[in-house]
């Protein structure tokens, strides 16, 4: 069975049929930049054109990068500050013609990597964490997510730990694999020590390049994995999401 999922990034918008029996993507992702400003209009615009380039009809499963309840996107932090309690589902659905689910990106990918990646089969207390332009993140226990956690927001050397963690932070501060992974070291103890998992999944972008900073973080008890679906983690979610799973 296929269904389509979008991702919706700081940095690009992206999206390909999914085959929720294999839980990889079925044809090769299309991609756009995200707009600049990312208001609803126009990044609705360009996950049209993304649905658009693979003629698609059906259901389509979308992510946000944000807080999402009913359907309402409720947080705008790195996008436009006009989708804070948007009917996001009534624009998109509009714009698209399609019936349309959408549901936080960090959440979304977690699904994923919990049902075909990294967190298959793991039971206790799991988080996934997306670095990109902010900091996902999605919590799991036992195999149930609790959604939209935001933890990239939590309070780190006085202000958002993804400002200070994230790959956009990497990337504008032109800091070395070494500098970064001791700042995501810091995060990462941060988290264990209010949730105390037994495992931490790095996805994003970035998980691409794992054994450039993993293996540098210390004093973190927890396990400590890459995404397996890496950056294709969301799109897959959003589809199994739309899917009814």
């Amino acid at each position: 069975m296929q269904i389509f999922g979008v991702d919706i990034g700081g940095s690009g918008i992206k999206g390909a049929p999914v085959d929720l029996d294999r839980g990889d993507l079925a044809q090769e992702r299309h991609k756009v930049l995200t707009p600049h400003p990312a208001t609803p209009e126009d990044v609705a615009g360009c996950v049209a054109e993304v649905v658009g380039h693979f003629d698609w009809s059906g259901p389509i499963g979308i992510t946000f990068p944000g807080v999402v309840t009913g359907g309402h996107t409720r947080t705008a932090a790195n996008v436009d500050k006009g989708w804070i309690d948007l009917d996001a589902r009534g624009l998109l659905g509009d714009r698209l013609g399609q019936p349309v689910t959408i549901l936080n990106d960090a959440d979304a990918a977690g699904i994923a990597e919990m049902t075909f990646g990294a967190g298959r089969d793991r039971k206790g207390t799991v988080i996934v964490l997306t670095l990109g332009t902010g900091i996902g993140s999605a919590l799991f226990t036992d195999g149930r997510l609790v959604p939209n956690t935001e933890l990239g927001h939590l309070e780190l050397n006085g202000r958002d730990a993804e400002k200070h963690a994230s790959t956009k932070a990497r990337e504008d501060e032109d800091l070395s694999w070494h500098h970064w992974a001791r700042r995501l070291q810091k995060y990462l103890a941060h988290v264990e020590m209010l949730f105390s998992p037994e495992l931490f999944i790095i996805g994003g972008g970035v998980s691409r390049k794992a054994d450039k900073f993993l293996p540098l973080i210390e004093n973190v008890r927890a396990e400590l994995v890459p995404a397996q679906l890496q950056n294709n983690a969301g799109i897959v979610g959003a589809a199994m999401a739309a899917g009814g799973h």
